[in-house]
């Protein structure tokens, strides 16, 4: 069964034209009737619901006064929110909200992902992807499709081999390095490859080691993506056993931005951290 197109970017687009509209004092009612609508409408447009013409946005735009690089980025976003993802071709075998996480890791600048439980999937080998795929999956899949969510898994990844390639930064608690997914070598692998990547411009893993104790963030895993500006919208990506959840409140936003700054002082630097993945890595290949 084909599930619906990921609504993310007429999301973003939507909440962008909320805030310009309340911004220039016009109400809901004026803005619909602009558009050959009325508040109904024009509700639907801000909540994502429904898309606009080319000329309907450009109505808009005008109305509220926006200027030359904020009209031109909202413009570019109405083209993308047309546009079908790398994935539409598997989009029968992904869940609606799984397609969201893949429109928003294509069209952000920066990623910051806090992780308590496995590596994430955009830096995960193939064997450790497979070993995770098989193992959290909440019904028995065959061989054929395993190995098909690995494949769209690992290609997720290309993203880092753009030239537009976003900034990337890992914060991984300790316990995710000693967690054997896949038995010792896979993991040791994987550990190697985090040592690798991470001498890639724009890619960064840090660790919070043990000694740290509590700290914020121990609630679980999330990921913040940040778009270009002038718009500066970010959302946040919450994963729980019914899949994804995104946030794009303001205040929602903030308190997590907020977390993964805690995160980074709590966590070592970079270079510590390369230092501790490398010798649990050795630990594991001696076992």
């Amino acid at each position: 069964m084909a599930h619906p197109e990921p609504k993310v970017r007429k999301k973003r687009l939507g909440s962008e034209l909320r805030r310009l509209r309340e911004e220039s004092g016009i109400s809901l009612q004026q803005a619909g009737e602009t558009v050959d609508g009325d508040k109904t409408k024009m509700s639907r447009i801000e909540n994502g619901r429904q898309g606009l013409r080319p000329l309907e946005l450009k109505t808009l735009l005008d109305m509220y006064q926006v200027d030359p690089p904020m009209r031109e980025a909202l413009l570019a976003l109405q083209r993308q929110s047309k546009q079908k993802g790398w994935w539409s071709q598997h989009s029968d075998k992904l869940k609606p909200d799984f397609q969201e996480r893949l429109t928003l890791e294509s069209d952000a600048v920066r990623i910051y992902a806090y992780q308590s439980v496995v590596v994430p999937g955009l830096l995960q080998t193939d064997a450790y992807a497979t070993a995770v795929i098989r193992g959290t999956g909440s019904k028995r899949m065959s061989d054929e499709e395993v190995r098909t969510l690995v494949d769209l898994r690992l290609a997720r990844q290309a993203i880092f081999d753009r030239d537009d390639a976003p900034q990337y930064l890992c914060i991984l608690d300790e316990s995710v390095l000693h967690r054997q997914v896949g038995g010792p070598a896979v993991t040791a692998a994987q550990l190697r490859n985090l040592v690798e990547v991470s001498d890639r411009p724009g890619i960064a893993v840090q660790v919070i080691p043990y000694s740290q104790g509590a700290y914020v963030g121990m609630d679980g895993p999330f990921t913040v993506y940040s778009y270009p500006d002038p718009m500066e919208l970010d959302v946040v990506g919450l994963d729980n056993l019914d899949g994804g959840l995104y946030l794009e409140e303001t205040g929602a936003v903030e308190n997590y931005r907020s977390a993964f700054d805690q995160l980074r002082a709590a966590a070592l630097s970079s270079r510590q951290s390369m230092d501790v993945i490398s010798r649990v890595a050795r630990d594991l290949e001696n076992e």
